[in-house]
């Protein structure tokens, strides 16, 4: 996230404009809203499962139509959220940022929410049922490393995903200076190596992995095919890099000018398509075009300055509330369904009804994770103590701003 920054002059013809230390990016206040729906879309993947049975129909039909219907939700907004998080930071990276500060902003702002809601899940229902050898890695978000399934999802079933961003920050000081110095015209050729290292990869696991032991939730791939191609920190870089270079191409003001509604339209195609192709296929490689169309033509719309309905107040609240929110869906999801509700189903109004309730109280719990937790802990320790090793060398001074 960053504060507020006011809007760049044009670029220049050739050159992006990230690549002058003093100009700054306008903010992005419709992508921050659109944080917002990809994270319902997992809540709602998540509240479709019939094991654990999170899913509220008591119809098998309609229960079955609700889970097909966001069977791939989950992987598309997390997939977003990887390409958006490599979008954001080459949009708001310094040349005088430092490793070491860069660093500690970005941990601070995970590790805090995620030990909360670690500890949450533990006390009301994992610590009884995961080992050591399970919740320690997870609590270190280090789990996504191994291949044990019952290791690489524990505890709070979202937090894999933290091990990959944790993974792209570690990693980002060192990318964003070969990313900066890649020629506006070959963008779009780098762009394209990420999108096929993503097929590839599933054409790998898919051709080379056993299909068998099948994954517990009941997904017609081993465990081993979905840790390798979708929870390993590793093959999720595609996306993020993917996103670091779409950033360039936005800020260098070659990438085309697409209408929102022909950018959703576009993302609407590629969750159908992710719904009939082979299943490995549908993690990320059907949705990953429509996704990074999406992120840069609502970029585009904040960048000159248009009003969305994604940039309204209450759209860019719930963005600010969506990281707690997304932390705190599985939990709610599950403990509520699992010891409140007592695994109970109902029609087509009384499940509208639980999901609705369902999804203010995590929403409350992720308001209460911003209040609390994100920002009293970035409020006293992300700002820089001292000066350090920037990110980049020999790098000019930036205008002041603050980014989080």
């Amino acid at each position: 996230m960053t504060a507020p920054l006011h809007v760049p002059p044009g670029p220049r013809p050739g050159r992006a404009p990230l690549e002058d230390p003093v100009r700054r990016p306008a903010p992005l206040p419709s992508l921050t809203g659109l944080r917002f729906i990809a994270a319902a879309l997992v809540f709602f993947f998540h509240s479709s499962f019939f094991e654990p049975l999170t899913n509220p129909f008591a119809d098998r039909g309609l229960a079955e139509g609700f889970q097909w219907l966001f069977s791939k939700a989950g992987w598309m907004g997390v997939s977003f959220f990887f390409v958006l998080s490599g979008f954001v930071l080459t949009w708001s990276s310094r040349r005088d940022d430092t490793v070491t500060g860069f660093w500690r902003r970005r941990l601070l702002k995970i590790f805090p929410n995620h030990i909360a809601m670690w500890a949450l899940a533990m006390l009301l229902f994992a610590g009884a049922a995961t080992p050591l050898t399970a919740w320690l890695p997870n609590l270190f978000l280090v789990h996504s490393w191994f291949p044990q399934h019952d290791i690489y999802i524990s505890v709070n079933a979202p937090s894999w995903s933290l091990c990959s961003e944790l993974l792209f920050y570690l990693l980002f000081p060192f990318l964003i200076g070969p990313v900066r110095r890649i020629r506006t015209e070959r963008l779009w050729g780098w762009a394209g190596a990420m999108v096929a290292g993503m097929v590839a990869l599933e054409f790998a696991v898919d051709l080379l992995v056993p299909a068998q032991p099948r994954t517990p939730e009941g997904f017609p791939i081993s465990s081993l095919q979905f840790w390798l191609g979708y929870n390993f920190p590793p093959g999720r870089l595609f996306e993020f890099v993917l996103g670091m270079l779409l950033a360039r191409l936005v800020l260098a003001g070659r990438f085309p000018r697409v209408p929102l509604a022909g950018a959703l339209a576009l993302t609407v195609g590629g969750y159908a398509l992710a719904l009939n192709v082979p299943f490995l296929y549908g993690f990320t490689v059907a949705t990953i075009v429509p996704v990074g169309v999406l992120v840069c033509a609502v970029a585009t719309a904040d960048m000159r300055g248009e009003r969305t309905l994604l940039s309204g107040r209450v759209m860019r609240w719930l963005g600010e509330v969506s990281f707690g929110f997304y932390l705190a869906q599985y939990v709610v999801l599950y403990y509520g369904r699992t010891y409140v509700l007592h695994d109970r189903t109902y029609g087509l109004v009384g499940g509208v009804l639980e999901l609705l309730v369902l999804l203010l109280v995590t929403l409350a719990l992720g308001w209460l994770l911003m209040v609390c937790v994100e920002r009293p802990v970035m409020r006293r320790w992300a700002r820089p103590r001292g000066r350090r090793r920037p990110l980049e060398p020999n790098a000019v001074p930036a205008d002041p701003g603050r980014a989080t």
